[in-house]
């Protein structure tokens, strides 16, 4: 299983970003879809997660401006950006927790922790 996160980029404050992760692989099932941030010197944050029946949690800073949203379809997870500020600025991880997968013809259950490699988001004033 593996993760694949995109859509960063430089923005100016103001502007909006849309990220995307897509986890690969045969999953049958992905409990937690999420999106975690890390900027320099500081450590690892949630910025929002959904779960599958689709209940969402979001960190005070993003609320009003944030939006995530998920295609179990596709096991994709999105995060729509809006009003960015200087302070979003970090490199964003994609996260999920609570899969079931196939892995040499075989059921697993996991309750390990799945990491994206990140992607920067960097916002100017």
């Amino acid at each position: 299983v593996q993760l694949q996160a995109s859509g960063g980029g430089l923005v100016q404050a103001g502007e909006s970003l849309r990220l995307s992760c897509t986890a690969s692989g045969r999953i049958l099932r992905i409990d937690d879809l999420g999106w975690y941030r890390q900027a320099p010197g500081k450590q690892r944050d949630l910025v929002a997660l959904m779960s599958s029946s689709g209940s969402t949690t979001y960190a005070d800073s993003v609320k009003g401006r944030f939006t995530i949203s998920r295609d179990n379809a596709k096991n994709t997870v999105y995060l729509q950006m809006n009003s960015l500020k200087p302070g979003d600025t970090a490199v964003y991880y994609c996260h999920a927790k609570g899969l079931v997968y196939m892995e040499y013809g075989s059921m697993v259950a996991s309750g390990e922790d799945f990491w994206g490699k990140g992607t920067q988001v960097t916002v100017f004033s």
